[in-house]
């Protein structure tokens, strides 16, 4: 029996501002939407939503049903609380590299805030992001996201965590990058 795989995607930054500030307004205005770009882009899965979601900006201490209970990696120093809370992250689900890489490289509203990250996130010392396949049955959690984010960070990309840049076959083996006709921003 072959085993079917898909594409887990976790992203992860630190606002220079809790939610609410005048810093962060250009990001949250665009998150919902960008949330829907995403769920309309082909290759698109599935994605962690809380399923007690409300009005609040933090993400602590909420549980995503099967996508477990939120969680960040050790880079994560900054605050908990609504007020306090700077993290920006996702958890998604996708069918396969190429269609995650498009989404993010070429879905207008996501290309948009890619352009602007440097005026809403600090600058990074961590990966912002992580790949890595999971089983067609698996649904990765918050804290296989944070395992991956600090995998890759320690050890750099491999099986088990890699980037757009040194990506994995669901086998583990090196692949090509995707085409470099999608332009970055």
């Amino acid at each position: 029996m072959t085993t079917s795989f898909r594409l887990a995607f976790t992203t992860f930054a630190v606002m220079k501002e809790p939610y609410g500030s005048a810093v962060t307004k250009g990001f949250e205005d665009l998150t919902g939407p960008t949330f829907e770009e995403a769920e309309r882009h082909p290759g698109f899965l599935s994605r962690a939503i809380s399923p007690n979601d409300d009005d609040q900006n933090t993400n602590f201490g909420k549980d995503y049903g099967p996508w477990g209970e939120f969680d960040v990696p050790r880079f994560y120093v900054w605050g908990r609380t609504e007020e306090t809370d700077r993290r920006a992250s996702t958890l998604s689900l996708w069918k396969d590299l190429e269609s995650v890489h498009a989404f993010v490289y070429t879905a207008p509203l996501h290309k948009s805030a890619l352009r602007q990250r440097h005026d809403w996130f600090v600058r990074p010392e961590w990966p912002s992001y992580a790949l890595w396949w999971v089983a067609e049955e698996e649904t990765p959690t918050w804290k296989d996201a944070s395992v991956r984010l600090e995998l890759l960070h320690d050890n750099g990309p491999t099986h088990r965590a890699f980037d757009f840049r040194h990506p994995f076959s669901p086998q583990g083996e090196p692949m090509e990058t995707v085409k470099k006709s999608r332009a970055r921003p």
